[in-house]
């Protein structure tokens, strides 16, 4: 500990022992807390007890108070557990009796401080914190700690009960694995007294009557399977097996989904990977007893698993795909596609109960959809799925919600009726597909799958969040589509389906949901993305209303819009100004006029997402040589500079900024790295000068001025990435670090001004208003200047200052002591007489 800390220390102590503080700040205690858990782990040993006698006073003092605040002896509590957290220091605070006062049956357990749950919850933090050791273990063992915790896992407050849970968790993992020499072949005769009573407890509480204890339990098993995977945990199954196979035929158990999830912790755990019989025969009982909705989250954990009889795995993909099989049976109008399963593992009764129900449909199959989606999202499967039948299952939910299939079956009459318009079934059946188009590619896109998903787009109905999803899958479906290949060019179905993609499209931009244009735009521009070198596509685009409305949008009066409208004109380029098609769509399109437009936009714009998108358009642009020869990008760079450098929004300098590193790397690539030898004296480097094109180049494009502004800018990351920059830039032009100042570079005109910039920079706050109309004789255009400028700053330095937090200051331990001094230790202050 700092001295400045331990001379404030005693001060902060008695401060917030005071029982005349009405509060204190929770933050700071917190803070606090930390601080001190930092020393304690650096420093074991008892010599901070000893060189701060305050502490122990503390504590003691607020054990002396005959009612403490309970932030104040929760802050105790707290504290005393970091403090015990080694064996000297719990020795020491044994000694002086202060754990057993805060910690036994003596102190706040049995008082009416035990009410507020804050002091239940620092009792469980303050015991959390010291369990790393024996003496630890025996202290909370022998003392009653445990039949505390095991009360508190059912405590009205949330937090306390689950760190109550997770306490029991790291108690019985912290006992076996210190006290166990050997393999556990039996609970009595081997397991240590700690884990011995929480086992004994845990045995007990599952067999309870009372479904309370029974919930708490299942709930502490599944923690210790899912944080523990050590071999000596299977002694637990053992225990619990022959109670977990009954749970599952008991009428009066209601606590299904806690067994579900301990059934999949224990899946995952390493000490069940070896196929234990036993274990994955009481999984394959509880996938068929559990009802849909219950084993469902259990079935897609399982498919999830690389380790798995394979038994299991096809029981599980059963279960998780009967509610879409019983949606194929109840849509199918003849016995062609009777359904997606041979057997089910389940009565076929109960799913078709539950998809009958109002109240139970909708949540069944978006829960079904999520997890399929889950499934069909990684990147490994460990089944084969029915892609083609489970398409069509999805389909089907997608007609039901829309109305457009009217099935002859009772049953699906009645889903009929149930889904249509249910938004998140749609939603969720999008995703579906979406997810089943990018698993299966070109084998799960079908004429009918368009149709529908055409029909989404079109209806009036489509609400805009499905309208989006509906967007996302027909793009899929497009991507996907082998009639757009290239080599597929005398196919005539292309140009219909395009036709009609792109005039719901052009339906859907002169929409007046403002959230409907959007995700219009956003399914233009991934169009574009994946199809902008199809001819067909690029064709048929050009042909329609789309690029007109599209540039229209750009004076949408929702900032949202016009950005998106941004992005979606900056793809469009690609067809309309930089390819061979854009001299047949006219002059409106031409490149001239599309970068004058978002040039505007990005002076002019009020709201800030605009001009975000159209500096990224512009770098992605510049990345990918769009932006003419030499000369032409440099100009582009130049005005793109003069108007950012006066841009508010960090954000549109921070991509000013990443514009300017693609626009130095471009030119040191076309011209070759200009990089001198080391020079140490002024002549040297001005002789060099004329030939030095890259940075005469830098210099007429107005770099240096916006990359030292936004050195000096208040926004710490604007000035990081220009540091950044200027080391680069250093590195290109200097074979060495620094430039070494001389009497001739000191008296000359540009060596003047870089001493002033050099002096303002190693000030200790980079000032905000930084001039760049070349102030104090700073000519930023000048090559001269900025290569003494790269070569004379030390960039470096400049970088650690930047890269240490901007309140590394305020967060230090002797400012926060004496914040809290400030905070709490002004109660003489504040009593003075007010009459």
């Amino acid at each position: 500990m700092a001295d400045e800390c331990s001379l404030l220390l005693p001060r902060v102590c008695a401060a917030l022992a005071d029982p005349r503080q009405s509060g204190s700040d929770d933050t700071c205690l917190e803070k606090l807390l930390d601080w001190f858990r930092v020393l304690t782990r650096s420093d074991p040993t008892v010599s901070l007890l000893q060189d701060n006698p305050c502490l122990l006073d503390f504590i003691a003092a607020v054990l002396a108070l005959p009612e403490p605040s309970p932030s104040i002896l929760s802050f105790t509590l707290r504290l005393a557990g970091i403090l015990a957290a080694s064996e000297c220091r719990f020795q020491h605070l044994q000694q002086e009796q202060l754990l057993v006062r805060l910690f036994g049956s003596d102190g706040p357990l049995n008082s009416t401080l035990w009410e507020d749950a804050c002091v239940r919850s620092g009792w469980v933090a303050g015991m959390h914190s010291m369990m790393h050791h024996q003496l630890a273990l025996h202290f909370l063992g022998n003392g009653g700690g445990i039949d505390v915790l095991f009360a508190l896992q059912g405590d009205p407050s949330l937090f306390v009960a689950s760190a109550a849970s997770q306490l029991l968790v790291h108690v019985l993992t912290l006992s076996a694995e210190t006290e166990i020499t050997k393999p556990l072949p039996t609970v009595d005769s081997d397991c240590p007294t700690c884990a011995q009573v929480i086992i004994k407890r845990i045995e007990d509480s599952i067999q309870s009557s009372s479904a309370s204890h029974v919930e708490q339990s299942l709930k502490l098993l599944a923690n210790l399977f899912g944080s523990c995977g050590a071999p000596w945990t299977k002694v637990l199954w053992f225990i619990i097996a022959k109670q977990l196979r009954s749970f599952l035929t008991e009428e009066t158990f209601q606590a299904q989904h806690m067994l579900a999830n301990l059934l999949l912790k224990m899946a995952w755990s390493p000490v069940f990977s070896d196929n234990s019989g036993e274990f994955w025969a009481l999984v394959t009982s509880a996938l068929e007893h559990l009802t849909p909705v219950q084993a469902g989250p259990l079935a897609v954990g399982i498919l999830s698993l690389y380790k798995c009889p394979q038994d299991v795995r096809m029981q599980a993909l059963t279960v998780l795909l009967q509610p879409m099989d019983c949606i194929l049976r109840a849509a199918s109008q003849s016995q062609e596609y009777a359904g997606l399963l041979d057997e089910s593992v389940s009565d076929p009764a109960t799913v078709e109960s539950l998809l009958s129900s109002k109240s139970s449909c909708a949540g069944l199959l978006c829960q079904t959809l999520a997890h399929l989606d889950q499934l069909l999202s990684q990147f490994y499967l460990t089944v084969d799925f029915p892609y083609e039948s489970l398409l069509r299952s999805v389909m089907a939910i997608l007609q039901f919600c829309n109305g457009c299939l009217r099935p002859t079956s009772p049953l699906g009459s009645t889903i009929s009726r149930i889904l249509i318009n249910c938004l998140r079934v749609q939603k969720s059946a999008l995703d579906v597909v979406v997810a089943i188009l990018k698993q299966n590619g070109s084998h799960a896109v079908t004429g009918n799958l368009f149709d529908i998903l055409l029909a989404y787009l079109e209806s009036p109905n489509t609400s805009p969040t499905v309208l989006e999803k509906a967007f996302q899958a027909t793009s899929r479906w497009l991507v996907c589509w082998p009639g757009l290949s290239c080599s597929n060019s005398q196919c005539q179905q292309p140009e219909k389906i395009l036709e009609a993609v792109f005039l719901v499209l052009q339906k859907r931009l002169c929409s007046p949901c403002w959230e409907v244009r959007d995700s219009s735009l956003e399914f233009l521009t991934g169009l574009i993305e994946y199809l902008r070198d199809c001819d067909e596509f690029k064709k048929s685009l050009l042909s329609s209303e789309v690029p007109r409305l599209t540039e229209d949008l750009l004076e949408d009066p929702e900032s949202y819009v016009r950005a998106s409208a941004v992005n979606a004109v900056g793809h469009l380029a690609y067809i309309t100004c930089f390819s061979r098609e854009s001299l047949a769509v006219g002059n409106r399109y031409n490149k001239e006029n599309t970068v004058a437009k978002l040039q505007k936009i990005l002076a002019t714009d009020s709201e800030g997402f605009p001009r975000r998108a159209v500096i990224n358009i512009f770098c992605q642009w510049l990345t990918d040589g769009y932006m003419g020869q030499q000369e032409d990008r440099v100009q582009f760079v130049s005005k793109v500079m003069q108007t950012v450098e006066r841009d508010l929004d960090w954000e549109v300098r921070l991509g000013a900024l990443e514009l300017v590193q693609v626009f130095c790397s471009h030119t040191v690539c076309k011209l070759g790295n200009p990089k001198l030898l080391s020079a140490p004296v002024l002549h040297a480097v001005t002789s060099s000068l004329h030939e030095n094109k890259v940075l005469q180049l830098f210099c007429q494009a107005k770099l240096f001025g916006f990359l030292f502004q936004s050195l000096c800018d208040g926004d710490r990351a604007l000035g990081q990435s220009a540091c950044h920059l200027l080391l680069y830039l250093r590195d290109i032009f200097y074979a060495d670090d620094t430039l070494k100042a001389s009497q001739e570079t000191e008296d000359s005109p540009a060596g003047h001004s870089v001493a002033w910039l050099q002096r303002t920079l190693r000030q200790g706050s980079l000032p905000r208003n930084f001039p760049t109309d070349g102030g104090n004789g700073v000519d930023f255009q000048d090559p001269e200047s900025m290569m003494l400028a790269l070569g004379m700053i030390d960039f470096r330095d400049l970088r650690d200052e930047l890269n240490r937090c901007s309140d590394h200051v305020e967060k230090s331990p002797q400012s926060l002591l004496q914040d809290i001094i400030a905070t709490v230790g002004t109660v003489e202050e504040n009593e003075a007489d007010c009459y």
